[in-house]
This record gives structure tokens, sequence and C-alpha cells, in this order.
């Protein structure tokens, strides 16, 4: 696999990305590193209780 495969393409290597008024923080996808390891991160989905309306249910 190439190394250019593993690149985050959230924040595009560099560990970063920037809000709408370009204030930066820590890429949440590579957790900063830059780089994604294959089948890193792939957590189940966290099933949300709703009501008719999809409201969340506390």
């Amino acid at each position: 696999m190439a190394e250019r495969d593993l690149t985050c393409q959230a924040c595009d290597g560099t560990g970063l990305v920037a809000d709408d008024e370009n204030w930066q923080y820590q890429c949440p996808v590579c957790e900063g590193k830059g780089v994604v390891e294959p089948g890193a991160g792939r957590e189940e989905a966290k099933v949300i209780s709703t009501d008719t309306n999809n409201r969340v249910i506390e």
C-alpha cells in the first residue's frame, strides 16, 4: 500500500483541521497524526432513541 493511501483525507496529512473562522484544531479522524491506519477508527454506530419528531430521547 502506498504512503499516500494512508494519508488522512480529512486533514490532507497535516494533522490539523480549520473551522470557518480559520481556527485550527487537532484532526478528529487521525487524532493529529496525519495518517490513518487501514481499518482504524471503525467503530460500531451507537443507536440513539428518538421520538416521532426525531428528537433525541434521553
